[in-house]
């Protein structure tokens, strides 16, 4: 595997298209209001889904890059940004979960052009899985462009590969399949070569701030994290924790509904070490 300095890596693997490792979908209480917000910091565009009148799709141009989702305040739903990655068969693959002290909480549900699972790892990581049934008439996002990827804050980065990789298929030697390569401190993740995902250790189970507590953290690349962070507060968001990286900074920032997300500078890729 290649090293992790985000001037000589490739970019991270779409999260869109028939080929996708994953997906993201944000739920939320306000949809129209969710629109708004995103599409003022982060410049989407926005066309309903085939999920009903609460679902709709964000685009940056023509290329779907997330899903939002608004469910009702009657539902103990968590409002957050949450990755579903696409497997071959979500019954096997929700089964796995449950096998290894995970927690399936939704599904497998029929959603449209697929089969989807809320599930939850052992440290208690909300996440999805995706199981497409009909093939996906959304263009590819064009090589060399990223619009989101993933970070794993959880208590152990070793154990926590170990349960996804089983889960996921992950450094199977299956065609296709992801590659796991533990570098430094962490867990890096790519798919065809480029990366996906990173995995960091010292999460805390019961810390009461959320940052802190094991989750998976969505990543969007902007051109300007500053001006990015100052028009979210000019929306209703706030700034949660600033950090210098090499090759930029990131953010993490809360929406006014109270979903978590992180920009980043996308000069740098998803795995630099922080400076």
């Amino acid at each position: 595997m290649t090293g992790s300095d985000p001037r000589t890596a490739p970019s991270a693997a779409p999260l869109t298209g028939p080929a996708a490792p994953c997906w993201v979908t944000l739920m939320t209480r306000d949809l129209q209001a969710a629109q708004r917000f995103y599409a003022e910091v982060l410049g989407w565009s926005f066309r309903p889904g085939q999920l009903g009148a609460e679902f709709s799709v964000a685009r940056r141009g023509d290329i779907p890059v997330a899903g939002i989702f608004a469910v009702s305040t009657a539902y103990q739903v968590a409002v957050a940004w949450t990755p579903y990655f696409a497997v071959a068969d979500a019954d096997v693959a929700a089964a796995r979960v449950r096998e290894r002290s995970g927690t399936v909480a939704v599904g497998p549900l029929t959603l449209g052009k697929g089969r989807g699972v809320l599930a939850s790892d052992r440290d208690g990581a909300a996440f999805g899985l995706w199981e497409r049934t009909e093939p996906s008439a959304s263009p590819p996002a064009p090589d060399g462009h990223a619009h989101a990827w993933l970070r794993l804050r959880t208590r152990n980065a070793f154990d926590a590969a170990i349960f996804y990789g089983e889960v996921l298929d992950w450094a199977s030697g299956r065609p296709g399949c992801c590659d796991v390569a533990y570098e430094g401190d962490e867990v890096i993740v790519r798919c065809e070569g480029r990366p996906l995902a990173r995995i960091s250790s010292g999460a805390v189970e019961a810390a009461v701030d959320p940052v802190v507590r094991p989750h998976w953290q969505v990543q969007f690349p902007v051109e300007d994290v500053p001006a990015t962070v100052a028009e979210a507060e000019r929306q209703g968001g706030s700034l949660i924790e600033e950090r210098s990286v090499l090759g930029g900074g990131e953010a993490t920032l809360r929406d006014p509904d109270g979903a978590l997300f992180t920009v980043t500078d996308d000069r740098r890729g998803p795995v630099g070490p922080e400076s």
